[in-house]
This record gives structure tokens, C-alpha cells and sequence, in this order.
């Protein structure tokens, strides 16, 4: 049928297609940006017809141009928590999906601790409560979409995480989530092989809703040639940051990456041990193959670039994204203006859903400069604050390898490196989110013979950034920090 791979991408703010060599070479992209609802505050939603639609379109136009070698596979990666609600017989969402960053049922999950419940959720899942997962989402749909409670009344309803609906809609109804995905809902127990009836009964949700969990690579299912013209086999399924750890070639214990998309997500590979964390960090599967998990322990920060995001489309500071870098560099320091980017609540390690963010130390000096660099130092000291409870449980990082669109910026990338206090690498090709997937469905598809192998044969070079901040600047930084997170 073909050689390469076409990964389907569907992120928060936009969902793409990209094609693949079995080489790592990137043939083809076709990207088209998701609407984003807001609602209410703290509430965030997708259209789940707009995120099929869309990205079937940015797939159709990169196998139109895939003359050369065809394709073999695909590899889907995605938003991970998110949520959709859709009917099994129609084949059509019920309600807008309810996206990750979304906030409405943090009353539940305060609820939930009270009762008691949050210790061995905690143990089995390897998750906390937090509004963040997907299991109190879709109680909330069933409580308030009438749609979706008459859809489960009649055993129509399907629920299921972004990837499990995309599967959906190519294969004409497949109702499949990998343990990668499965394992961020809070109703997968880290060592059940499928979702767990006492964990849907907690939550309410009903298991014959959810889908059946499947690994993260192999022969999985089978796209309809109607929309492809061709049966191309779905070869993998991985959540975005577990594909961005598998991109960036974190295989072995240790080796660690940290991804700066919308959100910040940082991950260590634990092996086939399942994490424990006593610093509010959490436990997730990495990948799986023919039912064997390999783990890793996760610290997830929920406002990175879409802090950027919000200085340019909110407040109007900046033009893009990329302006920030020269901003950065134009002035010696942020004049002591710090922020806290908690406009979704503040997530690992202190998991705080109704903290608000706070920008500190503003004065008539403070401009525009001065508050793009405190954008951009939020991230290196949100992520000092995971590599300080990350080397609490026992996993120290020595080193750090970064992806995601903000890592472009080399002004952050080397001060991640300054307040971290150890190397940062970061690969010449950023985009280890959709790579990652790639190296699934090749491993799956046996074009290559492992995940091992394909990261030999599909990663690129990476650049190396060096600590050089002295230690009174950094202490200082660190205690503006310390001192506006008390704010928030």
C-alpha cells in the first residue's frame, strides 16, 4: 500500500496532518486552527464535528500530495482529557466536547477529596482529583446535556477521549482508546488491563459507554477507504505528551523531556515500574505493546504558551508569538515584574483549580518588554518547581530535552537552562508531538522493528544549552516567584 506514515495531530488550538518518511523525513503538512468556546469562565469547549471535519480535511490534502511511496500507517496523537460525547448509531456528537483546561467540575472534585476518595483514586489511577481529568467531565455532561443522559438511557451513548473519536469516525465505528489516553480518564486502574467498574461506579459514569483499550501501537483498526481511498491501517494511538516523550526517544528509566505547547507537560520514564509520587505528581502509561506498559511519572503545568496566546489576542501587548524572543533580549532584566500564568488554576505540583494568576512588581517603568520576558521566565520557574518534586520522589532529572512550539525560542530555552541549573537539549525538529506518533504506527505497521529502533532511524540532530546565570540572580528569581505564587 505505501511506505510512509500519515499522522493525524488533533491539538487544543489547532489539529493537523503531517506525513512521514520511514526515515523521519517530513514529506507534507496541512494544518487548519480549532475555534475555541469559552462559554462561561473556566469553562472551555470544542466543537467535536469541527475537530473531525477539520482534520480529516488537513489529511485528505497531505495524502493528496503523498505521490511518492504512499502510505503505510497512521499515527494519531491528540489533546489529551478532553473529552467528546457522541451517538453510537448516528455517529454524531451529542453536546460541544469539554476540553482538558476546562475548570466547571471542580466543586465535584473538591466533593470527592472531602469524602475521602482522593488517596486511593490516587493509588490506583495514579492521577489526582482534579477537574483536569476526563471521568468528572463526563458526569457533568450526563447531569446537564439531556442528549447525552437519553443517549445512555437507550445504550447509545459512546465517551470517549479525542483520539478514540477520531478512530470512531474513520472506521465507521470502531470504539477503541489506547492505554496511553485511557490512563488520563481516572477510571483506568494503572494495572487493569481494561476500565475499571469500580472506578466508573465513583464517578458515575457508565462502562458500557466507554471504549475498549487497546495499545499504542500495532495492527489496531482500519480507516474506511471512503475517506482515504484506501483501508490504510491505524497502526498508532498515543496521548500528545506520552508521544512526545516516545518522539523525543525517552525509552529508557530516567530520560526525561518536558514539551511547551498550550500547556507545559514533563515526563520520566519509569519503566515497568508503576510511579508512585508523595509530591503530587502523577502516574501514567507511556506506551504499551501486546498488553505490556511501560510507565512514567508526569508533572503537568496548564498555562504555558497560551499565556503568550492571551498576551497577544487579550491584551494585545504583542503581534505574534515570535516576538517575544526579541522583547526578551532588548531589556537586562523584567524590572521585577513576575507572573503567574494561573488563568486555568495552577496545576503540578500544587494542584489548585481556584487559583487566578497574578502579575507582581509592575511600576511606570514596566512595559510591554518587561512583560513579555516575565511571560517567558514563568516557564522556566514553573518547571523548577516540577524538577524540585520530581528529585523528591526520587527522580532527579540530569538533563532536560524540550519540544513544543515554545522551545523554539532560544532566549527560553537557555533560560530554562539558567534557572534549572543543568543542560537543556532541544531537537533540531520541535515537533517530537507528531513524531512520536510516528514512530508508533512505523513500529506498529513493522517498519521498523521497535519503538528503540524507529528512534534510531527517525530522530534527527538536537543543540545543547548550557547553564551560565550566576547563583545570587538565579536565588533572586526564585524568590519573586516563591513570593507572587503566595499571591495567587
Amino acid at each position: 500500500m505505501g511506505e510512509n506514515i500519515l499522522v493525524l495531530d488533533a491539538g487544543t488550538t489547532s489539529t493537523r496532518a503531517m506525513l512521514f518518511a520511514p526515515d523521519g523525513r517530513l514529506l507534507g503538512v496541512a494544518q487548519k486552527e480549532l475555534t475555541q468556546h469559552y462559554p462561561r469562565p473556566g469553562w472551555v469547549e470544542h466543537d467535536a464535528a469541527e475537530i473531525w471535519s477539520r482534520t480529516l480535511a488537513c489529511a485528505r490534502s497531505v495524502c493528496a500530495e503523498a505521490t511518492d511511496g504512499g502510505v503505510a500507517a497512521i499515527g494519531i496523537t491528540n489533546q489529551r482529557e478532553t473529552v467528546v460525547a457522541w451517538d453510537k448509531a448516528t455517529g454524531e456528537p451529542l453536546a460541544r466536547a469539554i476540553v482538558w483546561q476546562d475548570r466547571r467540575t471542580a466543586d465535584v472534585c473538591a466533593k470527592l477529596k472531602e469524602a475521602g476518595h482522593e488517596d486511593e483514586v490516587q493509588r490506583r489511577t495514579g492521577l489526582l482529583l482534579d477537574p483536569y481529568f476526563s471521568a468528572t467531565k463526563m458526569r457533568w455532561l450526563l447531569d446537564h446535556e439531556g442528549p447525552v443522559r437519553a443517549a445512555a438511557q437507550r445504550g447509545a451513548l459512546a465517551f470517549g477521549t479525542v483520539e478514540s473519536w477520531l478512530v470512531f469516525k474513520l472506521t465507521g465505528g470502531e470504539h477503541l482508546s489506547d492505554a496511553s489516553n485511557a490512563s488520563r480518564t481516572l477510571l483506568l486502574a494503572l494495572d487493569g488491563a481494561q476500565f475499571d467498574l469500580g472506578l466508573c461506579e465513583l464517578f458515575g459514569v457508565p462502562v458500557r459507554s466507554l471504549p475498549r483499550v487497546v495499545d499504542t501501537h500495532g495492527d489496531l483498526a482500519r480507516c474506511d477507504p471512503q475517506w482515504l481511498e484506501a483501508p490504510i491501517p491505524i497502526c498508532g494511538l498515543v496521548g500528545d505528551q506520552q508521544s512526545a516523550t516516545i518522539g523525543q526517544g525517552c525509552l529508557s528509566f530516567g530520560e526525561t523531556k518536558a514539551t511547551y505547547g498550550t500547556g507545559a507537560f514533563v515526563l520520566t520514564n519509569k519503566g515497568g515500574d508503576i510511579p508512585r509520587s508523595d509530591h503530587r505528581l502523577l502516574g501514567t502509561v507511556l506506551a504499551q505493546s501486546g498488553g505490556v506498559r511501560t510507565y512514567a511519572l508526569e508533572g503537568s503545568v496548564f498555562v504555558a504558551g497560551s499565556l503568550i496566546q492571551w498576551l497577544r489576542d487579550s491584551l494585545g501587548l504583542i503581534s505574534s508569538a515570535a516576538e517575544t524572543e526579541a522583547l526578551a533580549r532588548s531589556i537586562p532584566d523584567s524590572g521585577d515584574v513576575t507572573i503567574v500564568p494561573a488563568l486555568s488554576g495552577l496545576g503540578a505540583p500544587h494542584w489548585r483549580p481556584e487559583a487566578r494568576g497574578v502579575i507582581a512588581g509592575l511600576s511606570f517603568s514596566s512595559g510591554r518588554a518587561e512583560m513579555a520576558r516575565a511571560a517567558l521566565e514563568a516557564m522556566a520557574h514553573q518547571t523548577h518547581d516540577l524538577a524540585e518534586a520530581f528529585a523528591a520522589d526520587g527522580a532527579p532529572w540530569t538533563g532536560l530535552r524540550i519540544d513544543g512550539g515554545m522551545s523554539a525560542n532560544d532566549w527560553m530555552a537557555q533560560d530554562l537552562a539558567d534557572v534549572l541549573g543543568m543542560a537543556v537539549e532541544r531537537p533540531d525538529f520541535v515537533e517530537t508531538t507528531a513524531l512520536g506518533a510516528a514512530l508508533c504506527a512505523a513500529t506498529g505497521a513493522g517498519i521498523h522493528a521497535s519503538l528503540e529502533a524507529a528512534a534510531v532511524a527517525m530522530r534527527g540532530s538536537a543543540r545543547s544549552f548550557e547553564p551560565a546565570m550566576d547563583e545570587g540572580t538565579r536565588r533572586a528569581r526564585l524568590g519573586r516567584w516563591r513570593a507572587a505564587l503566595a499571591a495567587a
